[in-house]
């Protein structure tokens, strides 16, 4: 198929991808919509699940020690595949959820919450290279926050402005406009900062000596994190950028789209999150007589 048949240009003045016949059946069959939105929540609940039993695994094995790092991601990541589990289990009655500002809010929250989960990773990576390096770390955190906290407010003024009936259509338009730029460049950020700390602590570490307990692993273990994240958040700036594109075929979280929601949700959140829980598997060392010293701000 030539490129002029793929491509279409609609009234508005959007690109319109002209999608094969069986994309199109398969699209419009409503038994494979609910089965798609029952295998998605099933796939989410299973990752919660797996997160949740790693979560009592590291309490049980050191709870002398508070909240770590590495316990934080678990809890984040059993809270985020919770709430898309239950949205994908009740996914129609979701389209009439009122008012519609919490239908976004449950839409949209899991994805920023996913940000969150996963440079918690990137920030303890920053942490650990610039104690490496005798580099001051204490504006790290406030800068991780601070960061979030804009994300997050920003996100709900669009929010409202998307939902709030009393507003023009334009005005709603704009704000889910707004959303998915927003989310575009979260992602973009996200992946940046991994390939960023990322490949410094990689590099760091390929210079310890050869014989140093535990680098090979590591080494393994930071660039295949690395390479996981950066790619999946790259993949979902770009599939967010075509849904810009084209709100006809390539528009994200519709119901009459499972193939793609099958396609997006198992590239950008399932697959990665299932991969990195498997390599970062391991527990902290249990706790011996002369005392156990956990590494600074928890395990990742």
């Amino acid at each position: 198929m030539r490129l002029p048949e793929l491509l279409t240009v609609v009234g508005s003045g959007q690109l319109q991808l002209s999608m094969p016949t069986w994309w199109d059946d398969l699209e419009n069959n409503e038994q494979l919509q609910l089965d798609s939105n029952l295998g998605i929540g099933i796939a989410y609940a299973s990752i919660a699940v797996i997160a949740l039993v790693q979560l009592i695994r590291i309490q049980v094995r050191v709870p002398e020690y508070g909240w770590t790092t590495q316990k934080v991601f678990h809890l984040l990541n059993a809270v985020v595949c919770l709430l898309r589990s239950g949205v994908f289990f009740f996914r129609p009655q979701l389209e009439c959820l009122s008012p519609e500002i919490l239908k976004l809010l449950l839409l949209d929250l899991p994805g920023l919450l996913f940000f969150t989960t996963y440079t918690l990773l990137v920030l303890f990576w920053a942490e650990i290279y610039h104690q490496a390096r005798s580099m001051p770390t204490g504006a790290l955190r406030p800068a991780f926050v601070a960061f979030n906290v804009l994300v997050y407010l920003t996100q709900a003024v669009l929010w409202v402005l998307s939902s709030r009936p009393q507003l023009s259509i334009e005005v709603r338009e704009a704000g889910t406009l707004g959303s998915d730029v927003l989310l575009l460049l979260v992602c973009m950020a996200a992946a940046i900062s991994f390939l960023l700390y990322g490949g410094r602590l990689f590099l760091m570490l390929q210079r310890f000596p050869i014989e140093s307990r535990g680098r090979r692993k590591k080494l393994r273990e930071v660039g295949l994190v690395t390479a996981i994240c950066a790619g999946s958040f790259s993949i979902r700036a770009m599939m967010i950028a075509a849904s810009v594109f084209d709100r006809s075929d390539l528009e994200l979280d519709q119901v009459g789209h499972p193939l793609l929601n099958i396609l997006y949700y198992s590239l950008v959140e399932v697959l990665p999150s299932a991969a990195v829980l498997f390599i970062l598997r391991k527990l902290p060392p249990k706790r011996h007589t002369q005392g156990y010293v956990p590494i600074p701000n928890g395990q990742a």
